[in-house]
């Protein structure tokens, strides 16, 4: 965000250029390696932000429970309330009990998601590494390949596929128009939004962080050609634009959690319906 502000080199009352907002190449940063591999994008901020954010979550782990007691201090007190949110509003509510071995995987991907969504706020860094498709399309093709596995292990190959084709109580012969769109529902559409969702909210969440940005540099203007008066009244417009930016960011880590819940949540939803097979 800081250089969609410093590319902009206008200002408002100043020699009369315009405004440019931020473009989507703030998405694609250049390489700092390149392999060269069709299909690959090299050694990018994308990775950096990447290991980073793993270093959080495990970092998370380790200080709050490297000494682990019966009496929970704080940081344990902090790691068991996420713990217990994640089995008690996801896992038990969507699979009963039996949810409880997908419990440290769930949490896992709720802290891991969170963690690549709040590089976006980090000043230096600014990149939420779920704005780039193909993390959360990994993250969606992990759970559909689970939600089969799950599924097919409890119910057969056969029966898994046709508690995914065939909903109990439709009638024979209006089959052959339903079993297509329940494939397409199931096998394409399913693991598709679940990685579009995730993708689609943090990369417009951040594009409209850095159009704030650029906004606010672009109203800076103390020393106006145009007289002191509009140089005054450009700080005042700068001064609105960075509350805007403020009032955002707060909105858009309430946005990351919540985006990495509902990711979850979903995740937890499929391999509950795999567990029970028809419906």
């Amino acid at each position: 965000m800081y250089s969609a502000a410093a590319e902009e080199g206008c200002h408002i009352f100043g020699t009369g250029c315009g405004f440019e907002a931020p473009s989507t190449g703030l998405f694609f940063p250049a390489p700092w390696v390149d392999f060269g591999l069709p299909g690959t994008s090299g050694i990018t901020k994308y990775l950096l932000l990447l290991a980073v954010a793993l270093l959080v979550a495990a970092a998370f782990w380790f200080f709050t429970t490297r000494r682990s007691k019966v009496v929970p201090g704080r940081g344990q007190s902090l790691a068991e309330l996420l713990v217990f949110f994640i089995r008690d509003q996801i896992t038990r509510t969507t699979m009963g009990k039996e949810g409880d071995k997908f419990l440290p995987l769930m949490v896992t991907l709720f802290l891991f998601i969170f963690s690549m969504n709040v590089m976006g706020l980090i000043p230096g860094l600014q990149l939420p590494v779920n704005s780039n498709l193909a993390f959360p399309a990994v993250f969606a093709l992990t759970i559909f390949i689970l939600w089969n596995g799950v599924g097919i292990r409890r119910h057969g190959f056969g029966g898994h596929v046709k508690a995914r084709l065939v909903p109990s109580g439709v009638p024979w012969w209006i089959l052959p128009v339903v079993v297509p769109i329940e494939a397409l529902s199931n096998f394409v559409v399913r693991p598709a939004t679940h990685a579009i969702r995730l993708f689609a909210t943090m990369f417009a969440g951040h594009l409209l962080l850095a159009v704030f940005a650029a906004a606010g540099w672009y109203m800076f203007n103390p020393t106006s050609p145009m007289g002191p008066l509009f140089g005054a009244i450009s700080v005042g417009y700068s001064g609105l634009a960075l509350v805007g930016f403020l009032v955002f960011t707060v909105f858009e880590l309430f946005i990351m959690a919540v985006q990495a819940y509902v990711f979850v949540l979903l995740a937890s939803i499929y391999i509950g319906e795999a567990m029970e097979g028809a419906h």
